[in-house]
């Protein structure tokens, strides 16, 4: 089932990002999961483990792509499921071979995203000697945030997951990528976001529930009828002031982590090149392939509908550029062409540019439509732009590019 858009794009964006689903299944059992709780069961489907003759195969098309395209660089994100269950050795041998096989111009940038429940001190030192760096998914720095996130026996991640954090970036502090947290607005934002520092990440990535218009996210249906009530965007500014204040007062002694959503929002106001994947109009350059080979769209997509992901293609019978030209990945390189005319409209569209592409779906009408995050990331937008305002005018500076459509809302 293909349920993307078809927007046609004249010169497709060269992938850039390959993530590989090295282990289909996961220790835990979270109880949120939109990927093993979610519409889409394809994963029932799949072998658990990828094989070593997918893994060459996937090896090949990568270079095949950086060699046709003249990649300078590549991501490549081993992930799952848990992907430590295909054992650190063999993420190790992966990512040694996908260097091996791309050609001498381009650089790896190999990193794994782990529930760090498996971490172990020998396992670390196994993807450190590779130069593969380690992310983490919490849900914050507290065992009562992490709740919900429990294996299939129903107990608690927590003891585990924070091990591995601390043994992470104690002692292999060069291999910490960072914390992914998902937003929880019946959290305390600021208690949180400190919680989290606590674990001395490197960078964090907040990221929005995934939810859309026919299944809203937890918290958002009872303000879609209410313009005025923005959740997820008022616990976005509270913990973007703690930052903002920690980012601007800190001393040799004392540094604040980086947040990718926030310096990526004051990038896309000060218009400056920029975007991820919840926010500006750069094309979308990620590609996943799944543990029997097949070559999807990103995750997120299962989260709207059985199938949703999926593209027809696999590394066995087709290239990466035949993933480029599925409708579904024109779609996500066609910038403001793909929105619907609200959000053309809109002076905000190249900071949000349309917000996150799965959290745009309505049944029956496809993805042209604003976000169902709209409210929340106007609000968020407009309140970083206000606090660039407030910084140039203590500065004496001029007026940052983006802020001059932003400055009525300092809420």
């Amino acid at each position: 089932m293909v349920i993307a858009g078809s927007t046609p794009v004249p010169s497709p964006t060269p992938l850039r990002q390959f993530i590989v689903k090295m282990y289909g299944i996961c220790n835990l059992s979270c109880r949120y999961c939109y990927l093993y709780a979610g519409p889409d069961r394809t994963w029932q489907d799949r072998p658990a483990a990828a094989s070593p003759v997918t893994l060459e195969r996937t090896a090949g098309r990568i270079a095949e792509h950086a060699a046709t395209h003249r990649l300078r660089s590549a991501s490549l994100v081993m992930h799952g499921g848990e992907p430590l269950l295909a054992g650190a050795h063999t993420l190790a041998r992966f990512a040694a071979d996908v260097r091996r096989v791309v050609p001498g111009s381009c650089v790896v940038h190999p990193i794994v995203q782990t529930n760090a429940t498996l971490l172990t001190e020998r396992r670390i030192a196994v993807l450190a000697r590779q130069g593969i760096r380690v992310g983490i998914s919490l849900d914050g720095g507290r065992a009562d945030h992490n709740a919900q996130r429990v294996d299939h026996a129903g107990r608690p991640s927590w003891p585990a997951a924070v091990r591995g954090a601390r043994l992470l970036a104690d002692r292999f502090p060069e291999s910490y990528a960072g914390i992914l947290t998902v937003v929880d607005p019946t959290t305390d934002p600021v208690e949180l976001y400190e919680s989290l520092l606590e674990l001395r990440p490197p960078a964090l990535d907040l990221l929005l529930p995934h939810g859309n218009w026919s299944a809203p996210p937890p918290h958002v249906a009872a303000t879609l009828t209410d313009r005025g009530r923005a959740l997820y965007g008022d616990w976005l500014c509270a913990v973007f002031d703690r930052w903002w204040r920690g980012s601007r007062q800190e001393t040799g002694a004392r540094k604040e982590t980086r947040v990718r959503l926030f310096e990526e929002c004051i990038a896309l106001l000060l218009g400056l090149p920029a975007g991820t994947e919840s926010l500006g109009l750069a094309p979308f350059d990620a590609v996943v392939v799944e543990t029997d080979g097949s070559i999807e769209q990103v995750d997120s997509l299962k989260s709207v509908a059985a199938g949703a992901s999926r593209t027809g293609f696999d590394v066995f019978q087709h290239s990466f550029d035949d993933a480029l030209r599925h409708p579904g990945v024109a779609a996500r390189q066609a910038g403001a062409a793909a929105l619907g005319a609200r959000c053309r409209a809109c002076p905000l569209v190249s900071v949000c540019g349309g917000g996150h592409y799965a959290h745009r779906y309505r049944a029956g009408h496809g993805f042209a439509n604003p976000s169902v995050y709209c409210a929340d990331l106007q609000r968020f937008i407009r309140h970083v732009a206000a606090r660039l305002v407030e910084a140039a005018d203590a500065s004496g500076a001029a007026v940052p590019v983006g802020t001059r459509l932003t400055r009525g809302d300092s809420r």
